[in-house]
């Protein structure tokens, strides 16, 4: 983590204590001079959030003559291209239709059941040749998903 990073982390933080149910998802510096931090919400995200956290983070950066070029500030939630990364990113999902990469290759599509620091439970159908496709659910270990992705519906 650069400098900056850390100094934008810091200041994220210390902003979102004023904030319950929001939260830091990342910061991260790019090499052309954008600065993108990313916040979510246990119950959703508004702009003024966004707005809050972008002014404070920018005028102490700006104060502290943390970055030494011009650079740009952007503070958003993940889209919804993101993979999920942190726990309270899948409790606030519970409920909802999503894709899980696991080591092995396989993808496990489903609902969203519930997450815990050991396993992510989702209710998958699966299809047995021969057999009616059925609804089951699937206990997958924490330490073998390589992506989550929250599925979107248009029905």
């Amino acid at each position: 983590m650069t400098t900056v990073e850390k100094r934008a982390t810091e200041l994220v933080e210390e902003k979102l204590t004023e904030k319950p149910g929001v939260f830091l998802v990342s910061v991260k510096m790019h090499s052309n001079g954008k600065l993108i931090i990313l916040i979510d919400g246990d119950n959703g995200l508004g702009i003024t959030d966004c707005v809050d956290v972008s002014r404070h983070v920018g005028y102490h950066l700006e104060e502290e003559n943390v970055v030494d070029e011009a650079y740009n500030l952007e503070v958003s939630s993940p889209g919804i291209d993101m993979p999920l990364t942190l726990p309270r990113q899948y409790v606030k999902n519970v409920g909802r239709q999503v894709a899980i990469k696991t080591t092995d290759g396989r993808i496990h599509e489903g609902k969203l059941l519930a997450f815990n620091t050991d396993h992510v439970l989702i209710e998958e159908t699966k299809k047995e040749k021969g057999k009616k496709a059925e609804l089951v659910e699937s206990a997958i270990p924490v330490d073998t998903i390589t992506e989550t992705k929250v599925l979107i519906s248009f029905k």
